[in-house]
């Protein structure tokens, strides 16, 4: 399967969403992303930097096992590593406000 660069931002979460169309990928990342996030917010409280490292591995680890066990595609991040990133934190948000299903109905 060949993968087209993308030149912004908008063209590429387009993308993105197909590639997290499974209901556990979706969970995976959000729930890696939360844990991010809360490892985060717990460094700016106590200043152990060492948390965030903890955080992007916690991120990374459950996304890429979303990928290669439920999507069973390869990550986007290996080829837009900062698309990515800014997608995986829209789609965090999309789907804390509710704006995106963890289940997308078949249309």
């Amino acid at each position: 399967m060949s993968y087209q660069k993308y030149n912004n931002f908008k063209d590429f979460y387009q993308f993105y969403l197909t590639e997290h169309l499974d209901p556990l990928n979706r969970l995976l990342h959000f729930v890696g992303t939360s844990i991010g996030f809360c490892l985060l917010l717990y460094v700016l409280l106590t200043g152990h930097y060492i948390f965030i490292l903890y955080g992007v591995l916690a991120g990374y680890f459950c996304a890429w096992l979303g990928h290669f066990v439920f999507e069973k595609n390869k990550p986007a991040s290996f080829k837009q590593p900062l698309y990515s990133f800014i997608g995986d934190w829209c789609m965090w948000f999309q789907l804390l406000t509710g704006k995106l299903k963890f289940v997308e109905k078949k249309s």
